[in-house]
């Protein structure tokens, strides 16, 4: 028997990259899970024996109340969305922070208050955020509102783990450095853009900054996420792990 099997998973962004990534692990591992994106035409092909593809708007709280509710029961909810911006304080705009923490903060926040009842009801659960090192962990460089964002979600998710601890609900984020994905690969094209250098000068100066010589992998991420879902995990809560190839040593 896998260690998920009998679990329901409800994955956000899982048309690509790391939401992907932590959909076809967690079915893997016997989960059924709830593979949701804004996208339909990205979740082409997950549908099978323990994946149920649905588009859903993250930004939507209607949406995110009327799809968790329809659930039995939810054993594992891991918020994937997000969205990275370029910058600095002074570059900001208004509309950005409010894009900024509305995707990768609020959503969460939605996502969490819908799922949290049925969590009760059941009295277990386990709750995975998608954070990152660029946040309260880590300054770097013109990552202002993304490193705001994703430092909110860590203070959430401690929170939630909190206030839940005693009902047998976990809450836990995941802050993964540097991720081969198509987020990262468009972040490539825009520096070499600005710089005037090539894909490559451009890939080349972000491998450089990891200790380990290249960056993560989205599969890497989601064995983690895998192993939080899990009952090998029922003693830890409230935690950021960070998994960065040693970035944030």
């Amino acid at each position: 028997m896998s260690r998920l099997t009998g679990k329901t998973a409800l994955v956000t962004a899982a048309g690509q990259g790391i939401g992907r990534a932590v959909a076809v692990r967690l079915a893997a591992d016997g989960a059924q899970v709830i593979a949701t994106d804004l996208s339909v035409e990205l979740l082409a092909g997950m549908s099978g024996e323990n994946v149920d593809a649905r588009r859903l708007d993250v930004m939507d709280k209607a949406a995110i109340a009327d799809l968790i509710g329809s659930l039995p029961r939810l054993d594992a909810l891991v918020n994937c969305a997000g969205f990275v911006h370029h910058g600095d304080v002074l570059t900001a705009t208004d509309d950005e922070w409010s894009f900024a923490f509305d995707l990768n903060a609020r959503s969460m926040f939605w996502t969490m208050q819908a799922a949290i009842p049925l969590m009760r009801a059941q009295q277990s659960g386990s709750i995975i955020n998608i954070a990152s090192v660029a946040s309260s962990l880590k300054g770097v460089p013109n990552r202002f509102l993304y490193s705001a964002s994703k430092a909110a979600i860590i203070g959430m998710t401690k929170s939630v783990a909190a206030d839940y601890v005693t009902e047998g609900i976990r809450a836990n984020a995941i802050c993964p450095g540097t991720v081969d994905s198509p987020s990262w690969r468009q972040r490539v094209l825009d520096a070499a853009a600005a710089a005037g250098s090539t894909e490559a000068d451009a890939r080349a100066a972000f491998v450089a900054r990891q200790p380990m010589g290249r960056v993560g992998t989205p599969e890497e991420i989601a064995h983690l996420a895998a192993y939080l879902a899990s009952d090998d995990a029922s003693f830890t809560t409230g935690q950021a792990h960070v998994i960065d190839g040693g970035w944030n040593m």
